[in-house]
């Protein structure tokens, strides 16, 4: 089983979704987890309702550091944000071939209820795709 790490700056939302999404879509053949590389210290609660809308699995996603996963063995690296896909990521032990794929960051969506949830459902269709057409 590959294992897949998710960055993206603030590890709330994005790379959150995409750990999710990875490990239902990819079960049996990757392992994802996500951190940033500024944690925000929260998942955003729109994020889980998003993933749960659309019947994803949540498990107990946590803001966390890059910093922890620095001595695990990384297959894969994929960047969600353009921040952190310019940030020096540290060293992975492994192989780790690094992916970027720019999604634009739901939690800055502004305007109605409905409007946050399109902004929301965009990004969790983006990342979906790109699952499919480059992992499964």
């Amino acid at each position: 089983m590959k294992k897949v790490l998710v960055l993206c700056t603030g590890n709330s939302c994005r790379s959150v979704m995409a750990e999710a999404l990875i490990n239902q879509l990819g079960a049996g053949h990757y392992e994802a987890v996500s951190a940033g590389s500024r944690p925000a210290g929260y998942v955003h609660p729109q994020s889980l309702a998003t993933l749960k809308r659309h019947g994803i699995a949540t498990g107990t996603p946590r803001s966390k550091s890059w910093d922890e996963f620095a001595e695990t063995p990384i297959d894969l690296v994929i960047t969600v944000c353009d921040s952190a896909a310019a940030e020096t990521c540290p060293l992975f032990p492994g192989p780790a071939v690094k992916k970027h794929w720019s999604t634009p960051d739901p939690a800055s969506a502004t305007g109605t209820p409905a409007e946050i949830d399109a902004a929301f459902d965009e990004a969790f269709q983006l990342l979906k795709a790109r699952i499919e057409q480059e992992l499964l």
